[in-house]
């Protein structure tokens, strides 16, 4: 049984890490069980890709970057290192939404190859608010944010958000997390996020709350005029996750 378990917990952190990321891992079972445990850990991998580009801001600042361009080369580090899609779901999802079409169509214009001018402004938007917070931003703020963004995913994969198609990656992650898991791995980011900011230990917790409730409600509102979640939505979720934990983390240098 123990090793049951753990080979479960293996193949669910491979799908995680090779789903999320670029990293060269081999993936294993691709079945909703082992889907279900990948989402459970997708904020380990977040915080495994804030580590990554917290070493690549702090190294780039060491070597007397400014503290823009170290930013902004962070940032598309970030994208490299997730292959963009998650920019990518966050332009088809705005693009979507932009339309004010619902169903079938509205998810029509998600399949489209082509991004829209709502999709180009979100992603614009977002790279631009990212960089801005970044050059402000400690390592551990960076780890949280990244841990953050991946949670999103979590939440948007917890039971009773159904898929919007019958196919794809929405259909095999949909309502997969058990609602006990979800809350825990939010317990668990929040924890680290209390390190965060020296001498403010609420506000870390505070940031992981707001992108949270930021998270519920943009799958609310897709489910409501998609129908459920698809792996744009998921992408929405953590890119939007993730800037919203950078400015509230990063909020104290305003009044500090």
């Amino acid at each position: 049984m123990f090793d049951g378990l753990r080979l479960a917990v293996f193949d669910g952190f491979r799908l995680a890490v090779t789903t999320l990321t670029v990293l060269p891992v081999r993936a294993g079972r691709w079945d909703r069980p082992t889907a279900a445990v990948a989402m459970s850990l997708a904020p380990l991998v977040g915080a495994m890709l804030g580590v990554i580009l917290a070493g690549v801001s702090e190294g780039l600042r060491a070597l007397g970057s400014p503290a823009l361009v170290a930013a902004a080369v962070t940032v598309a580090a970030g994208a490299l290192l997730t292959r963009g899609l998650h920019l990518d779901g966050l332009a088809d999802t705005v693009d979507a939404l932009g339309s004010y079409r619902s169903g079938a169509d509205a998810l029509h214009i998600m399949k489209k190859s082509d991004i829209g001018p709502f999709g180009v402004a979100a992603i614009g938007l977002t790279l631009l608010i990212q960089s801005a917070a970044l050059t402000e931003a400690t390592a551990l703020t960076v780890v949280t944010a990244w841990a953050t963004g991946r949670l999103a995913i979590t939440i948007a994969c917890r039971r009773g958000v159904p898929p919007a198609r019958e196919e794809g990656l929405g259909a095999m992650v949909a309502s997969t997390v058990p609602l006990s898991v979800m809350l825990t791995a939010a317990v668990l980011v929040a924890a680290l996020a209390t390190a965060a900011i020296p001498g403010r230990p609420w506000q870390g917790p505070a940031a992981v709350a707001a992108a949270s409730i930021t998270v519920v409600l943009l799958v609310r509102h897709c489910v409501r005029r998609f129908g459920g979640i698809t792996g744009d939505v998921l992408g929405a979720a953590a890119e939007s996750a993730t800037t919203v934990t950078l400015v509230a983390l990063t909020l104290s240098h305003g009044y500090a």
